[in-house]
């Protein structure tokens, strides 16, 4: 996928209108998604003249919530730029995070008048929001048509690597997917396009048909208070696992916040880190756990998007992409 990439952009001495992943709650999701953001601030600071970060957090329905504000995600990038580079470069950098974009309804509604807004007085936009990029938004879709645009360093490493799942990967290809948001399972019959095998946990199972005749889907049963998978259940999946040669996995497979409910996630997701496969994981929760357990560096890579990822493998391709190839 020919992506634009920074590289092609003339950005010196330029206004610079940087699209973020900042939908996380500082300090209970941690900062990956902000130390994601540096490899392409690093490139930028170098010649822009200004640079304006602008991003989401939660659904504010377009009310300025106080909960909802990003100045303590602002807080914390300016923490980690002082730590990574020190105190006296990022003091002479020209950087402000602007308030939620979801503040204002026209961002949701992808509205031409406020992606109009949003791009007034800059030079260039550069999307470093793979995360949000299976929106149609304005801060997603609009401004690629209103500005010379590009993809951030770590949206096209996002794009290679989900892409090795897709063209010519290590077979079988293993699908995981867990969690409680069921709109995964919207997804089944293009991911059974590229996977060989699905498995399905977390609360998932209890969207499933009972009985299920599609040799390509093994869904969990769950014990009594649904919050896990059962013991046998998690030796199907071990024993799918071991055999696989790409594995992804986007959700746990139970309620891992709770010690008692954690053996069908833990065990799971240790076979896949003890798996010679090409391992990739997808999204906030599914990082939060693997870093938990600590797994981080047994996988090959570990996506910043959750419904993002599992869109891109769905259908090959995510609306923030085709806004910036167009």
């Amino acid at each position: 996928m020919n992506l634009p990439k920074i590289e092609d952009l003339d950005f010196q001495d330029k206004k610079v209108l940087l699209r973020a992943d900042l939908d996380i709650d500082v300090p209970k999701d941690g900062i990956g998604r902000l130390e994601a953001l540096l490899p392409t601030l690093k490139i930028l600071t170098q010649k822009a003249a200004k640079i304006t970060i602008i991003g989401h957090k939660g659904r504010p329905e377009g009310r300025e919530l106080k909960e909802l504000s990003l100045d303590t995600v602002s807080v914390a990038l300016e923490k980690l730029l002082v730590q990574e580079w020190g105190e006296e470069k990022v003091k002479n950098i020209d950087l402000e995070v602007s308030e939620n974009l979801r503040f204002d309804s026209g961002e949701v509604e992808n509205n031409e008048h406020y992606a109009e807004d949003l791009a007034e007085d800059c030079d260039v936009y550069i999307n470093e929001a793979f995360a949000a990029s299976h929106r149609k938004h304005a801060s997603i879709i609009r401004l690629p048509e209103l500005l010379p645009s590009a993809a951030g360093l770590r949206f096209i490493e996002e794009v290679e690597n989900l892409e090795k799942v897709l063209k010519d990967p290590k077979r079988p290809v293993l699908l995981i997917i867990g969690g409680i948001k069921k709109d995964k399972l919207d997804y089944l019959e293009d991911f059974k396009k590229f996977a060989d095998k699905i498995l399905i946990g977390g609360r998932l199972p209890e969207y499933m048909p009972e009985e299920i005749n599609d040799k390509k889907l093994l869904v969990a049963k769950l014990i009594m208070d649904k919050e896990d998978i059962t013991i046998h259940a998690i030796e199907k999946f071990e024993e799918e696992i071991s055999k696989a040669g790409t594995i992804v996995v986007a959700g746990p497979m139970g309620k891992c916040e709770e010690e008692g409910h954690m053996m069908g996630t833990k065990r799971v997701f240790k076979a896949i880190a003890d798996s010679q496969a090409y391992k990739l994981a997808g999204g906030g929760e599914t990082q939060k756990t693997i870093s938990i357990l600590g797994l981080t560096e047994k996988f090959d890579w570990i996506s910043v998007g959750g419904g993002a990822s599992l869109e891109f493998l769905a259908k090959g391709t995510l609306p923030g992409i085709e806004a910036l190839l167009n």
